[in-house]
């Protein structure tokens, strides 16, 4: 390893809605189907390591993640004030994608009674409508604001230009970006979505941030090839060089980033959320943090 002094720092806190958040959120994709009474002690195990960013969406589990969060909320109602709740519409299966300024708006309000809050934090589009026009997503958007059902608002898979266009109607700078980024997807590095984040001051939310856990596990997605190989056995070098897990690298690997990129972790289990935090542990030169970039993309760096 490269000496400690030039090692790559990560700034552990940052801020939204006015608010000191985590470098790590919690997703709750994955809480449809799991026991209600287990809810608690994930998000305890969140907030202990200082992920209290909560993100959910309309779409998972057909509004049953919301619900989930909803039961929790009103039996604890601490938990509102700890938390900074995410949440986002848009997604209308069958049709799939529906951001017109009607439905965000009655997407919003469906996801305010399944919570059972006045309102949350920050209300995404889930993804890219081509049939609606950036203006009428953002007359949705800024009506949301201005009726207080939520405090800020954002986009998730959307590109930078796709984000450029909906903000130039926006009354509101947009506050948050949910692009799919992790070790093995590496594509907003080279789309423009972070340089787009940093320029505009606009939180990257990185979702899939083990590659749907394929990072943990060494077992490569059907869409990957034999690069996947190479980037396990770069994760697994650094990290047994810190005494840590291959988990841990990637997510640090994340965490380098300058645009400021807050992972959201979608474990189910309190343990491996508490483990996550040995991601701000790991010491990685800048060297490290290129060789995993060329074992993903399968070659060196021009």
């Amino acid at each position: 390893m490269s000496d400690p002094e030039t090692f790559l720092t990560v700034k552990p806190r940052g801020r939204l809605v006015g608010r000191e958040v985590g470098r790590l959120a919690y997703g709750c994709w994955r809480l449809p189907g799991t026991p209600q009474d287990a809810l608690r002690g994930k998000i305890d195990a969140a907030l202990e390591i200082g992920a209290n960013i909560i993100d959910t969406a309309a779409v998972y589990g057909a509004g049953a993640a919301e619900e989930m969060l909803g039961v929790l909320l009103s039996e604890r109602p601490s938990f509102r004030d700890e938390i900074v709740l995410v949440t986002k519409g848009g997604i209308t299966p069958p049709v799939p994608y529906n951001s017109s300024r009607q439905e965000l708006i009655a997407s919003c309000e469906a996801s305010l009674r399944r919570l059972k809050s006045d309102a949350v934090d920050v209300f995404l589009v889930h993804r890219p409508d081509f049939l609606t026009s950036p203006a009428e997503v953002a007359e949705a958007l800024n009506e949301l604001i201005w009726s207080g059902k939520t405090h800020a608002v954002g986009v998730s898979n959307y590109s930078p230009e796709q984000t450029r266009a909906l903000q130039s109607f926006l009354d509101v700078p947009l506050a948050v970006t949910q692009p799919e980024f992790s070790a093995l997807h590496t594509q907003p590095l080279f789309d423009g979505t972070l340089d787009h984040a940093q320029s505009a001051s606009v939180i990257p939310l990185a979702w899939s941030p083990l590659a749907g856990g394929s990072l943990a596990t060494g077992r490569a997605p059907d869409r990957a090839d034999l690069r996947a190989a190479g980037l396990v056995a770069v994760l697994d070098r650094i990290a047994n060089d810190n005494g840590s897990t291959r988990e841990c690298v990637a997510l640090a690997w994340l965490l380098a980033h300058p645009a400021g990129v807050v992972p959201i972790i979608g474990t189910q289990s309190p343990e491996r959320i508490r483990a996550a935090a040995g991601a701000f542990e790991i010491k990685m030169s800048r060297r490290d943090w290129y060789e995993i970039l060329e074992a993903s993309r399968g070659e060196r760096m021009p």
